[in-house]
């Protein structure tokens, strides 16, 4: 036959195989960042009757477990996780890459929503931000941009426009040098530092 199979070095040494079924069974899974703190960006939150307010979420990193206080950014809102579920079954705890549902007490579905993010309120808990400064990139946009422009930004599950306070400076776009100390606009093609406000 023509086909040998195939082989790869892995930190563990030499595999081989001759089916795509064993390839895949040989891919190492990735590390996942279980000892960071906690981040859970909430795709959804259901009002669950008979259970209460369920938020649903990926974790990225760090671990969420029944009997965890988490607290909700921006929202500013500290709650107890009652239980952990994926795919209708109670977790112990639920780790990085998990899609999760989690049931919290005494918190309304109008308190929380999509784009907040929840992390443990004793380890690293997350914050709002006033304003942060941001690497942008004008890919087709008419005409000029300048500070006040506000675009809508997508970060996580968020979702929200973001206003350009203040252009910091011009860069280039391959070396990441600074061609330009704090323009007035910027236009297609231009790469920036700007200041932004949500």
């Amino acid at each position: 036959p023509w086909y040998k199979g195939w082989e790869k070095e892995t930190k563990a040494g030499k595999s081989t195989g001759k089916t795509l079924l064993e390839a895949i069974d040989s891919i190492e899974p990735p590390k996942r960042p279980s000892d960071k703190p906690l981040r859970l960006p909430l795709q959804d939150v259901y009002k669950i009757g008979g259970i209460g307010t369920v938020p649903v979420g990926r974790i990225e990193t760090g671990v969420i477990k029944p009997g965890m206080v988490v607290t909700f950014a921006p929202s500013n809102v500290t709650t107890e996780v009652k239980s952990v579920e994926m795919h209708h079954e109670q977790l112990t705890e639920g780790v990085p890459g998990d899609n999760v549902g989690f049931n919290v007490k005494n918190v309304s579905v109008k308190e929380i929503r999509r784009g907040n993010v929840a992390g443990d309120s004793k380890n690293d808990p997350p914050l709002g931000a006033a304003s942060f400064d941001a690497q942008v990139i004008v890919l087709n946009h008419p005409g000029q941009v300048g500070a006040g422009y506000a675009p809508v930004l997508d970060c996580h599950t968020a979702h929200i426009a973001c206003k350009f306070a203040e252009i910091k400076e011009k860069i280039d776009r391959r070396t990441g040098k600074s061609v330009e100390s704090a323009p007035k606009f910027i236009k297609s093609g231009d790469s920036a530092i700007v200041k932004m406000i949500p």
